[in-house]
């Protein structure tokens, strides 16, 4: 009898992964060797620059990303975390931004160019608001995962010993992304500036109606972003052809296990205070699988990533992601 792979896998800790993870869940087939990474982001770039991984949670941008590179992996149609993107991107009130047009000719921050935050803001800027997004110079202080990843001619290096925070606090950028991304959230940057409890936070969200607006958009598009998705070796799924449909049904069975304590548990289920707003307006399955359920988001994405420089075509999803239905 040929033995069971035993195959190691980094993803976060997650109410969709919470079964997997603890054991109530198992993947047909394979002996699974979890390994916690902290934060899980630290992950991402282990995954794509040195294979460390046999499966591995990925930023979505990461990865289209990475396969251009040459990188062999395979992504599968898995999303354990998901948000929308009008909130988030922070400008300061002497900017001159009044609205999304008037960010052309302003420097802006976000921690990584290729950062899936900033390409899901920057794709609804350029699709939805008309942003010409080369006119934007965009200040960058971390390393791209892929190493390779060539930047736009729009794109910079924060002057040696600065950070985003210290530039937005200097008045050296007009505004920038928030924690996610870069900066922090709501006027609190992650270094070189502190605003004081007792006063009001120095920078706004360029959509102070974010909600409305996301509401709205998903409605009109049926696009509601992704972020952490499921990769694999591709190597490993050729050798194991099974693989791809047990990691698919193990996901579905643990995400289902989550749901049930999200209906019914309310604010002690895992992730409730992030999903509780979004369940009404996407029907009550916040992370939904599949290549069909999410052909509109995915081919957004990867429209997005070459519109901003990232990737040089735009191919189908079905050639980036492998779907074991």
């Amino acid at each position: 009898m040929r033995p069971r792979p035993q195959l190691s896998m980094a993803v976060g800790s997650y109410g969709c992964s919470e079964a997997i993870k603890d054991g109530r869940v198992p993947v047909e087939g394979i002996d699974l060797r979890l390994v916690e990474v902290q934060p899980i982001i630290a992950a991402f770039r282990r995954m794509v620059r040195n294979l460390e991984f046999d499966i591995c949670e990925l930023a979505p941008t990461t990865y289209v990303v990475a396969r251009f590179a040459g990188v062999p992996i395979t992504a599968l149609p898995i999303f354990v975390s998901r948000r929308f993107h009008h909130s988030g991107l922070l400008v300061r009130p002497d900017s001159g931004i009044g609205e999304p047009k008037d960010l052309e000719g302003k420097r802006l921050g976000v921690r990584a160019y290729s950062v899936t935050t900033g390409v899901w803001t920057r794709g609804i800027l350029m699709n939805e608001y008309g942003v010409d997004n080369d006119a934007i110079t965009w200040f960058v202080d971390d390393e791209e995962h892929v190493q390779s990843l060539r930047l736009p001619d729009n794109v910079q290096p924060v002057p040696e010993g600065m950070s985003l925070a210290d530039m937005l606090a200097q008045g050296r950028l007009d505004g920038g992304f928030g924690a996610r991304a870069g900066i922090g959230r709501k006027g609190a940057p992650t270094s070189g500036w502190e605003a004081k409890a007792s006063e009001p936070p120095p920078y706004r969200e360029l959509f102070e109606d974010a909600p409305r607006l996301e509401a709205e958009w998903y409605r009109r598009t049926g696009i509601y972003p992704v972020h952490g998705c499921i990769v694999v070796k591709t190597a490993l799924l050729e050798e194991h052809p099974f693989l791809a449909r047990s990691l698919f049904e193990a996901f579905e069975e643990a995400k289902t296990l989550w749901l049930d304590r999200l209906r019914t548990d309310g604010p002690a289920a895992p992730d409730h205070g992030k999903y509780a707003d979004i369940l009404p307006l996407v029907v009550d399955d916040p992370l939904p699988n599949g290549l069909d359920a999410n052909r509109a988001t995915l081919e957004a994405l990867v429209t997005y990533a070459w519109q901003q420089g990232l990737i040089p075509e735009r191919p189908p999803i079905e050639a980036l992601f492998l779907d074991p239905r």
